[in-house]
């Protein structure tokens, strides 16, 4: 007889919340009752431990599609319900069966290491996204009677006796009708099932199963195969793998079975460079397995591209990026953290913020440095070619978060430098650093000759000091967080005072300075919209003139800030130095004393010329081009 009761709670609204607000992908409703079917199964092989009344049995659960009735069944072979079970589990909304399970265990280890993902009366209703009527036969061991639960996800369920059913649970969904907004066809075809299960219980302990159609060639009589003639038959097919990689010894895998994962599961067709398999077990269990790819992918730094890592519980996938588990400058790994301790929310869509996960992240992140440390030491040619893909990330984390981890990424930068042909460490640099030399020095430049070709680089050449090669944007913005390296502070060759000289070459200088003053005034004058002062260089030995900043933002900084989308853009402030021991700095004397209109042209033209120097662009080059053009004239008349 059928017994029609109404929900426990408020109903019709907390069914349509648990629908409609709590699970936001409405395929994950097969995940949710393979989950419950695999916990039927683990609760009765526990009991079976101990209950010699329970028969043993292998476990399986099975899919079944009948396209004509709209429906999809999971059948499992479990520990089936009660009525009061079914009752409990299922007429109250919000109710875990597993968890109850679980709490009534009388052994507190029987607790810790029951395998259980399911929120049977939770998860069950996400089959509502999809189904206009649920049915659930279920026979336990422990009762005589089976029922049938039916329910249309609204305020009531209706329950009744039934006979002839074997112990388990059979989940059947009627499927509602497709509109033009939601296909809910798919979730009758063989390949949606097959990637679903592929996707989201492919780890799942137990066989999952389905009575598959396959084309097969036909055969004559004797049995042999007959050309260009098919049939189609039915086999039952296991569609989960049940065993992940991750959950097998370390020992046990070897670098190829990685390799061929990691192309299989990120859709990479080159093996990773780097492979990081860890578990870790105590107050948090948990399992990593990580990969850095060879290459960036295409998307790195777009605003598309999510970072993160996959997220199982307990072999079950929840999250395809969990972008709390890495941080920024780590975005291009690739990987998956299962772990049974993280707690999930009654979806099991979303992970609470908690201190498990920020642990399990600041892990993960130690591992991943720590790797990158290990090969650099003694891998360097494969680190050199990790960096080229991915060093700039590196150097973003040094920037990022105000420095926070420039500590602990600071080592594992390289750079190119105008004396060595490879790259170097900091580190490096500075343990080859002259005892004279009091800095480490630093130029931007795409290549070594672009940088050997700067006029600020004369002194330093004549020096023999070594020059790391900035040829990155993010660069500068990366040394400026760092200050300092081993208590030796960065200073740019084209940025403030190199303090190079001695005191009686200061002294020199100096006095030039103050004997020239009249003269420089007048060109800062000529260039007052252009520079901030115009002073005589210290730094240049061959070159006649060179632009260098004030302390502050340099050019390049500069250069990067203008390709931003800021409205203000701000500008480097520019200082002309001119080279007091070259020929030129003589004939700007003469057509200053002379009082001559050149003094103008010159003035201008050194400016541009030291613009183009440093990698500017010209204003107005066709002004440029004339004024040169102009001056040469009045020069070969003059």
């Amino acid at each position: 007889m059928s017994e029609i009761k109404e929900f426990k709670t408020e109903s019709k609204r907390l069914l349509e919340l648990m629908i409609n607000s709590i699970y936001t992908n409405r395929e994950i409703f097969l995940r949710e009752l393979i989950s419950n079917a695999s916990d039927a199964l683990d609760k009765f092989h526990y009991l079976s431990l101990t209950d010699q009344k329970l028969e043993k049995r292998d476990y399986e659960i099975f899919l079944e599609i009948n396209k004509k009735a709209r429906t999809l069944t999971i059948t499992d072979n479990g520990i089936g319900m009660t009525y009061e079970e079914l009752e409990n589990g299922l007429g109250t909304i919000a109710r875990s069966g597993s968890a109850e399970f679980i709490k009534n265990l009388k052994n507190k280890s029987d607790q810790e290491t029951i395998d259980i993902i399911g929120q049977f009366g939770v998860g069950f209703y996400s089959a509502f996204m999809v189904a206009s009527k649920v049915e659930v036969r279920t026979k336990s061991p422990y009762s005589d009677k089976a029922y049938l639960f039916k329910s249309a996800g609204v305020d009531t369920y209706e329950v009744e006796e039934v006979e002839g059913l074997k112990e388990g649970t059979a989940v059947t969904v009627f499927f509602r009708k497709s509109t033009k907004e939601n296909d809910f066809d798919e979730f009758l075809e063989e390949y949606t099932i097959k990637r679903l299960i592929k996707k989201y219980s492919d780890y799942v302990r137990y066989p999952i199963k389905m009575n598959v159609k396959k084309s097969v060639p036909k055969k004559d009589k004797e049995g042999k195969d007959i050309a260009g003639k098919y049939e189609d038959v039915w086999e039952i097919e296991t569609l989960n793998s049940m065993i992940p990689l991750w959950k097998k010894r370390k020992k046990d895998v070897t670098d190829e079975e990685l390799a061929e994962f990691y192309k299989q599961k990120f859709y990479d067709y080159q093996d990773p460079q780097v492979n990081i398999f860890f578990n870790v077990e105590g107050a948090l269990n948990y399992t990593a397995l990580i990969f850095i790819p060879k290459k960036a992918p295409y998307n790195l730094y777009s605003e598309k591209y999510e970072k993160g890592l996959q997220l199982y519980s307990k072999g079950v996938f929840v999250m395809e990026k969990c972008k709390e588990l890495v941080p920024d400058y780590l975005r291009f790994v690739k990987g998956l953290v299962d772990s049974s301790d993280l707690s999930l929310n009654i979806s099991r869509e979303i992970l609470q913020k908690n201190k498990d996960l920020e642990n399990i992240a600041k892990n993960v992140e130690k591992k991943i440095l720590s790797k990158l440390e290990s090969m650099l030491k003694n891998d360097r040619d494969k680190y050199i070619e990790f960096f080229k893909s991915f060093g700039v990330n590196l150097k973003f984390g040094v920037y990022d978060q105000f420095g926070e981890k420039k500590d602990l990424l600071k080592d594992l930068l390289l750079y190119r430098s105008v004396n060595q042909d490879n790259y170097i460490t900091l580190k490096e640099y500075v343990e080859t650093m002259p005892k004279a030399q009091e800095y480490i020095y630093y130029a931007s430049g795409k290549t070594k000759e672009q940088v050997l070709a700067l006029p600020q680089m004369d002194l330093i050449k004549k020096q023999g000091f070594d020059v790391l090669i900035l040829d990155e944007e993010i660069d500068e913005f990366a040394i400026q967080m760092l200050q300092e390296y081993d208590k030796k502070k960065f200073k740019s060759i084209n940025q403030g005072d190199l303090d190079l000289l001695s005191k009686d070459e200061e002294k020199k200088i100096a006095e030039l300075s103050e004997d020239k003053k009249s003269m420089l005034e007048k060109i800062k004058e000529i260039l007052k919209d252009e520079v901030s002062d115009v002073i005589l260089s210290k730094r240049l030995t061959d070159s006649p003139v060179c632009l260098v900043s004030a302390e502050g933002l340099s050019f390049e900084m500069e250069k990067v800030i203008a390709n931003m989308p800021h409205e203000e853009k701000p500008k480097a402030t520019k200082i002309l130095e001119i080279n007091p021991n070259h020929p030129l700095f003589k004939a700007l004397e003469n057509l200053y004393n002379d009082n001559n209109d050149l003094l103008n042209d010159y003035a201008s033209l050194l400016y541009s010329q030291a613009l183009l120097i440093e990698g500017f662009t010209l204003k107005d080059p066709v002004a440029f081009s004339k004024q040169m053009s102009d001056l040469m004239i009045k020069v070969a008349k003059y």
